[in-house]
């Protein structure tokens, strides 16, 4: 297991680096992340690179157990390139040319800036790529921003057409007989800017994020050719619209994520979906590249995590199947853009208050490491999810409301809420082995991804669907067939009649209780005689007043059910422990406290519960059977109090 911080070495004269150093084993700290914006240092002018500073810090790190993961410096060119090559500059969606003295302000399409990224990488391998202290790289730094100038333009007519083949193919996907928005040549295609038109624009985020991969790999592939096997290479992803991430971390060998919940405390029912999605990308365990140490200075009050929640967040990270977690920064920078962020060392070098949790979590980490290091996450359900619904329906909302990953939230939250381990799932990764399948919204759904859930189902697995899916196709057009579509509704039973947006809750109720539906509503026909109707709208605007809200139908060993409302959090509590039940998934953990959350870890012959506390106040967790409290140094059995923002380890045979 790894606890550290990103450190600037650069930004501090020589004879401190010692001190950080000391400070950082003092607090059982074993990694560092440098270099991640130190182009200017390390290549003054073109040509004339300075690296002898970065190998002292490296092997300073080295003599106190610090271990090191190296960043590529490409996230911030330094200001001799983009004055003697001002093409590589990104272009905004308002045609401003971005200029120095900010980030990201180059173009991921630009020959230029790839060939220079190339050779900083590739210099960098030729140094660190076998030294020993080096344990992986990080290339760049949090993917995100676009590029609209000509050269991207034109790069991405040429995609289109290899992806379209033909602009008859083109303009019948997109239906651009619409506003008269027919191509009768390639170039006439415009960027995406404006309101544009929603095939267009998803068109785009998916060229974009096949950008940024082509980008990342010119980078893993200097390093790679030179380096070490056993040095990984990593991006940190972060934000959940920009860029099709699984796409992106697909050439990688470990994911990570910048983890941030800004102001106030961790909501864990929101939040550990993120981290439930890293974990599934790749084999290895990942990483938390990034997260607060206390305060951020981007959030609208800037207030700080309380007392005691460095320790559960980061307890949180390494349950929710986290290798490492790296507070950003190590220490705050006297000047830029970012020096009220949050650190764990303050300007003058001494350590602040949050220094002192989070050396408690070192000696933690330190201690329980060889336990943690070999557990696993093994979970019974899968929820998917989909970057191309994301950035589709965060465009098409209908309601002010409808906030797509608030939506996805609802169907993570009430799994977890009953301690069950749940897997987040890009909605191309395959099914099987799952007894449960969830998936919130499949707004753009193609036939083959339909065609797999049709297979899951007839093989015996359980299946829920949410509003909206199936209403458009993989080019964001709406399909000339009801939702879910044909086959789906075909083996469902039933199919959506029609959608509405709510002004206002209307009440729900039926065999798996009674709730409020809000923000959303799409009513169901019922077409076979064996399709089950368990939740029906109460009166509302005579449309969907006593119709069919939540439906399911045995299909075999397995099951299809269709839920078209945005339920409220108790009405979903009892739909999905309607659904783990009817999908044969024992748990035997009574439902945990609001704020307290149960991860489940398994080992060859063990079971390793951890259990954090993110609320102020003590709370109790019933445990369904004794085991050993490793952080307690105790035996419990029955309740386990937790104190605010207590954490307890639990360690039962199996």
């Amino acid at each position: 297991m790894y606890l550290g911080s990103a450190w600037y070495p650069e930004q501090w004269p020589e004879g401190r680096w010692e001190a950080d150093l000391a400070l950082m084993r003092a607090a059982d700290m074993n990694v560092v992340r440098i270099g991640e914006y130190a182009w200017s240092r390390l290549e003054p002018e073109e040509g004339r690179f300075e690296l002898d500073w970065l190998e002292r810090a490296v092997d300073l790190a080295a003599k106190h157990g610090v271990t090191v993961v190296m960043g590529t410096p490409t996230d911030a060119p330094p200001a001799w390139l983009t004055q003697k090559y001002p093409e590589v500059l990104r272009v905004d969606e308002g045609g401003r040319t971005m200029g120095h003295g900010e980030r990201r302000q180059f173009s991921p399409l630009s020959p230029r800036y790839r060939e220079q990224s190339r050779r900083i990488a590739g210099v960098m391998a030729e140094r660190f790529g076998k030294h020993p202290n080096v344990l992986g790289w990080q290339i760049g730094n949090e993917f995100c921003m676009y590029s609209y100038d000509s050269l991207t333009r034109r790069l991405f007519q040429e995609w289109l057409q290899r992806r379209h083949e033909t602009l008859a193919n083109l303009n019948q996907r997109w239906t651009t007989t619409y506003w008269s928005q027919e191509y009768s040549d390639w170039s006439q295609i415009p960027l995406p800017t404006g309101w544009p038109h929603p095939g267009l624009r998803l068109e785009f985020f998916r060229f974009m994020s096949e950008a940024f991969r082509d980008y990342q790999a010119i980078q893993i592939a200097a390093i790679r050719q030179v380096a070490d096997p056993r040095q990984w290479v990593t991006h940190n992803l972060h934000g959940w619209e920009d860029l099709d991430f699984a796409t992106i971390i697909a050439d990688a060998d470990v994911a990570s994520w910048d983890a941030y919940p800004g102001g106030g405390s961790v909501d864990h029912l929101r939040f550990g979906w993120y981290s439930d999605f890293c974990r599934t990308l790749l084999p290895r365990p990942h990483w938390i590249m990034e997260t607060q140490p206390g305060h951020v200075n981007w959030s609208e009050k800037g207030t700080s995590l309380p007392r005691g929640s460095l320790r559960a967040m980061t307890w949180h990270f390494v349950a929710h199947g986290a290798e490492a977690v790296l507070f950003w920064q190590w220490r705050a920078a006297l000047n830029g853009q970012e020096q009220y962020h949050g650190s764990v060392v303050g300007p003058d070098g001494s350590p602040r208050p949050v220094y002192s949790e989070a050396a408690v979590v070192g000696r933690e980490m330190r201690e329980l490491g060889p336990l943690l290091g070999r557990a696993r996450a093994q979970a019974d359900v899968a929820v998917l999810y989909s970057y191309a619904d994301q950035v589709a329906m965060k465009h098409e909302k209908q309601h002010p409301d409808f906030d797509p990953l608030k939506h996805f939230a609802t169907f993570y939250a009430p799994l977890r809420a009953r301690a069950m381990e749940v897997d987040v799932l890009d909605s191309r990764r395959a099914l099987e082995g799952y007894r449960l399948v969830v998936a919130p919204h499949l707004y753009c759904m193609d036939d083959e991804l339909a065609a797999r859930l049709v297979r899951y189902v007839r093989a015996g697995g359980h299946l829920l669907l949410g509003p909206r899916s199936g209403f458009k196709d993989q080019y964001s057009a709406l399909r000339p067939e009801l939702q879910p579509g044909r086959i789906l509704a075909e083996l469902l039973g039933a199919h959506v009649e029609e959608f509405y947006t709510l002004d206002r809750d209307v009440a729900v109720s039926g065999m798996l209780g009674s709730g409020t539906a809000r923000i959303w509503s799409e009513n169901l026909t019922v077409m076979a005689a064996d399709t089950e109707v368990l939740l029906r709208y109460g009166t509302y605007n005579g449309w969907i007043d006593g119709k069919p809200a939540l439906v399911s139908r045995a299909v075999g060993q397995g099951r299809i059910s269709y839920l078209g409302a945005w339920l409220d959090e108790e009405n979903m509590r009892q739909v999905m422990d309607w659904m783990t039940k009817t999908a044969g998934i024992a748990n035997d953990w009574a439902r945990p406290p609001e704020q307290v959350e149960v991860c489940r870890r398994v080992t060859d012959d063990s079971e390793v519960f951890i259990l954090i506390n993110h609320g102020s106040k003590v709370e109790r967790v019933t445990i369904p059977r004794s085991g050993r409290d490793l952080l307690g140094n105790r035996d419990v059995a029955g309740d386990v109090e937790l104190p605010a923002y207590g954490v307890a380890v639990v360690v039962t045979g199996k």
